[in-house]
């Protein structure tokens, strides 16, 4: 069978032909959204660990600091759910394109202007002149809030599009596609901060223009990513749902009523990815860099691109594996890797060794991590009816993203500051050993709510995607999930 026979035959009377092109076409300009929102990610986390403290919030001792610039990280997480919201009912009542074209350019646009802030004292080679004190946190919080609305539906929609875009019996692989821009985007984010932090050893990256390169560079993301998607077709999906005037008029309301049990197992699934994303990515670099153990250089930035290496290998083989092993018991087995994992990575963090730091930081991201992105983009959407699909996947998304990936490195900051008051100690660099043991134990804790949520969950694969009942409703799916237990 062609690949355009398949395509129809996934989508029943679909209105709109796919073609090769056009699936080749969906695959790079979802990848180049996803490429664009952890470029942000990463480059985030890489200036909350190093940066954004001194810059900010000066004047705090640096654990506070630590604290208060990942709470401006925490704030992008919170507002995503709203984002999901707004932008998860605009893609079900007007389209993926539409929506995919708007939030590429609200994320590309807020992170473009970050590195247009004066900062609180005039340090950082602020245009400005001089310091405009509190102004420059709140600048900083404002434009982070419009990337987390930006990226409340962006990563939702790239994994719908791809889904609905793809043969039935390759789902799995051509889902996984768009995360491969995860691997895009944190690489060129880290590699841009380890040849600036590298750049001149005699001036501090926090007194200079330099910081601001990065957040600059976004808007070349952006104008591709933009380019490519105005080319781009309707999903042929929302194609065939449109004509039938099957969108509900009340869908927030719908969504909660009719599919409350399908979100709280969304939310369940992505604990222990989002978490251990954030936990490794933004907590992990401060921990070994500043916060507690003391390495020097650029550490973070390449142990992430090492990392986005091994997970550009992982996750297209994860989504291939989901094709032919299911959803669910692909997902839970990385889970699980990344459960026996946790406390042995995070012990090898404590000793400070660079070698060994970069390679335990790399298992963690590029197969625990990357390997649930790579089961989870056809698995997530797949569970919601056609009606619902993009809202209940945005807003499952986002609430995860709060609860987990979101509060994890102010968690991570707060053990390591108690560990600090407890020693007695006037610098984080005092928490030594004795911060991993808990760090790890909470990373243990959503995982394991993750491998709890796979036994409650529905194997998925081949379902209709045309079908307007949740996977936990749908009589075939539930009919498949038993006689699979």
């Amino acid at each position: 069978m062609s690949i355009n026979e398949d395509v129809r035959g996934a989508s029943a009377t679909a209105t709109s032909e796919v073609t090769r092109t056009d699936l080749l076409r969906a695959a790079w300009a979802s990848s180049l959204g996803s490429a664009l929102e952890y470029y942000d990610f990463a480059l985030y986390s890489l200036a909350s660990a190093l940066v954004f403290g001194p810059l900010f919030f000066p004047g705090s001792n640096p654990s506070t600091g630590l604290i208060l610039s990942f709470g401006t990280y925490f704030l992008g997480f919170a507002v995503r759910p709203l984002g999901g919201i707004i932008f998860g009912r605009l893609g079900d009542k007007l389209g993926r394109k539409f929506v995919l074209l708007t939030t590429v350019a609200l994320m590309g646009g807020a992170s473009t202007l970050i590195g247009f802030l004066p900062t609180y004292n005039g340090s950082g080679g602020d245009w400005y002149g001089g310091g405009v004190g509190i102004i420059a946190p709140i600048l900083l919080i404002g434009l982070r809030l419009l990337q987390g609305l930006g990226a409340g539906a962006e990563m939702a929609g790239a994994s719908i599009l791809m889904t609905e875009y793809a043969p039935r019996k390759e789902r799995g692989f051509y889902a996984a596609l768009p995360f491969l821009g995860v691997q895009i985007g944190t690489v060129t984010a880290a590699l841009v901060y380890f040849v600036l932090l590298n750049a001149n050893q005699t001036v501090k990256i926090t007194e200079t223009w330099l910081w601001r390169i990065p957040f600059l560079a976004s808007v070349v993301i952006l104008f591709v990513a933009i380019f490519i998607r105005l080319k781009l077709k309707e999903s042929p999906t929302f194609a065939k749902l449109e004509p039938h005037e099957m969108i509900v008029d009340k869908p927030l309301r719908t969504l909660f009523k009719l599919s409350g049990k399908t979100l709280l197992r969304g939310i369940g699934l992505r604990m222990a990815e989002n978490g251990s994303s954030s936990i490794y990515q933004a907590l992990a670099i401060a921990y070994v860099t500043s916060a507690a153990v003391g390495v020097t250089g650029p550490i973070g930035a390449l142990s992430l691109v090492f990392a986005a290496a091994l997970g550009a290998v992982v996750v297209p083989i994860a989504g291939k594996l989901t094709d032919r092993f299911g959803r669910v018991k692909v997902y839970r087995g990385f889970a699980i890797f990344q459960l026996i994992a946790a406390f042995p990575i995070w012990y090898v963090l404590s000793l400070g060794d660079t070698v060994l730091t970069i390679a335990v930081l790399s298992l963690g991201l590029g197969i625990g991590t990357w390997g649930m992105f790579g089961s989870q983009s056809a698995f997530m959407s797949e569970l919601f009816g056609v009606r619902q699909r993009y809202l209940g996947v945005s807003v499952a998304r986002e609430v995860s993203a709060v609860i987990s990936g979101g509060i994890a490195p102010l968690v991570g900051a707060w053990i390591i500051s108690m560990v600090v008051e407890a020693n007695g100690g006037s610098s984080v660099t005092d928490a030594g050993l004795g911060a991993w043991v808990p760090i790890a134990g909470y990373l243990a804790l959503l995982t394991l709510i993750t491998i709890a949520a796979t036994f409650f969950t529905p194997e998925t694969i081949g379902r209709d995607l045309n079908e307007t009942r949740d996977a936990l409703d749908d009589p075939a799916t539930v009919a498949a999930h038993h006689a699979a237990s």
